[in-house]
């Protein structure tokens, strides 16, 4: 199996990861579109020169890499992939040969988050509207591919998992529920400016709180994102 996971920034998306790759017959990927994304974009993301150095920017390379069985082995793999990557330069039908699953979490809480590490960010940033366009995509195509809130997957994470693994016709592993801290060996590069939370983690943690308060711009930019948030949300497991 080769399972593609689509998110936009911030949304527990390396937990995820993790709980995939603590499992004894999966491996991981991390983000392999982002370098591409950055080459085509020109965008001045923190680590861009490393990024730029640690993948191929040729998406067709990458896409060799994520769809070729003859390199899967006896192991599943597990694409952590981003919304806003995929851009007009990203081919998007190698899509329809792995199995996808959307994660989502609420606009607020995602720009409260992604703004203490990237303070300029606009709607475009966060991968809402990039969401249902993939979404929408593999639907007219005949997929019915798996939405989870990561709200709900915090609250309850052995049940969502569980329903999770239900779906995709997999065995629900107990290593899913956590893993060592300080990183894995899946992470990419940029791990370091992006993953501190995680790496200091080892689990799922608690439920979130309340929804936080925002400034001006970053509230103008989740109310942006929400008409997508509220479409996904009615296909959430």
């Amino acid at each position: 199996m080769r399972l593609a996971v689509w998110s936009g920034p911030r949304n527990i998306s390396t937990a995820l990861m993790y709980s995939f790759a603590n499992r004894s017959d999966f491996d991981a990927v991390d983000e392999p579109f982002y370098a591409s994304y950055l080459y085509f974009t020109g965008l001045n993301h923190p680590m861009r020169q490393e990024v730029l150095s640690s993948q191929p920017t040729n998406p067709r390379e990458v896409i060799q890499t994520l769809t070729d069985e003859s390199d899967l082995g006896s192991l599943s793999q597990y694409q952590k992939h981003m919304t806003q990557h995929m851009i007009a330069e990203i081919p998007r039908e190698w899509m329809l040969d792995v199995t996808n699953i959307f994660l989502l979490r609420h606009p607020a809480r995602v720009v409260v988050s992604f703004a203490k590490k990237y303070p300029n960010l606009t709607v475009n940033d966060i991968g809402f509207s990039q969401q249902v366009a993939l979404f929408r995509y593999l639907k007219e195509a005949g997929q019915n591919p798996l939405v989870l809130n990561s709200e709900d997957l915090r609250q309850n994470p052995e049940t969502k998992l569980r329903q999770l693994c239900d779906g995709l016709e997999i065995e629900f592993q107990p290593g899913m529920l956590s893993w060592p801290k300080g990183g894995m060996s899946c992470d990419g590069v940029w791990a370091r400016h992006w993953y501190g939370s995680v790496h200091s983690s080892s689990g799922f943690g608690d439920k979130e709180g309340a929804l936080p308060n925002l400034s001006k711009h970053l509230s103008a930019v989740a109310n942006k994102a929400f008409a997508d948030y509220e479409f996904m949300m009615k296909f959430s497991l």
